[in-house]
């Protein structure tokens, strides 16, 4: 009877992102975002993370959940609030002396992809029982999400073959610099109370070497860190996901 916002119960995405295997999809993005130098500069050199690494976690996970069931008006708001912190945000290049801003289309495209592939890639080899159109109707219905965050719609992969030929094309691009080491050591041991390590070491240690390991081979071998095979890595993912 209500609003039901951009994406409506009817929509692949409205299922997908109440899966609680979003955690392991999250921190897989992140360690795939991290490979794109330009794109990771601008999180190291604009955000809070290090001190308020939970909070920044729980702020992005809000935005996906806003723009997923909120009302239309809701994730409207929520994107227009990220368009004008990205406005105002800059980074600058090391090497170069370069500023950039940390809007640039080609940054978002990035950090976009990234997050609809450890979606897929996740929930597929977890068990979710997503067909290959359902996977490609997610796709497209995400360009919905692009366009709350600044870039042109009809710009961004609406199926898997473009997707896949979007990631091969950054390929030469990526690298392991040192600002992907600084969030790879930080997502294997981020902060948190004296009373809560040991629970981060159990629980945490464990969703964190599991969305690393789901990365495609090639981020394996930039960050230099083995991962156990294809095969095992699926049959974790889908236990997992089973226990959830």
């Amino acid at each position: 009877m209500g609003d039901p916002g951009l994406y409506t119960p009817r929509s692949v995405t409205w299922q997908l992102h109440g899966d609680p295997m979003m955690w392991v999809v999250g921190v897989r993005a992140l360690y795939l975002q991290a490979l794109l130098p330009r794109a990771v500069r601008g999180v190291l050199q604009n955000s809070d993370f290090r001190r308020d690494a939970w909070g920044r976690l729980g702020r992005t996970a809000d935005f996906v959940g806003v723009t997923t069931y909120g009302t239309t008006e809701a994730a409207e708001r929520a994107g227009a609030r990220v368009r004008s912190i990205h406005r105002r945000l800059t980074a600058t290049d090391p090497v170069s002396g370069e500023r950039y801003g940390v809007g640039e289309p080609g940054l978002l495209l990035w950090v976009h992809c990234a997050e609809a592939d450890s979606y897929l890639q996740v929930l597929r080899r977890s068990g979710y029982p997503l067909t290959g159109a359902q996977a490609d109707r997610y796709l497209a219905e995400r360009r919905v999400s692009a366009r709350l965050v600044g870039l042109d719609a009809q710009k961004v992969p609406a199926n898997r073959a473009e997707l896949a030929a979007y990631f091969a094309e950054m390929r030469p691009r990526l690298m392991a610099g040192p600002e992907a080491r600084e969030v790879d050591a930080f997502l294997q041991r981020p902060p948190v109370y004296p009373l809560l390590i040991p629970a981060r070491d159990l629980l945490w240690h464990r969703v964190a070497a599991l969305a690393y390991a789901a990365l495609p081979p090639y981020a394996h071998d930039l960050y230099g860190r083995p991962a156990p095979t294809p095969a095992t890595v699926t049959h974790r993912l889908r236990t997992t996901g089973t226990l959830l």
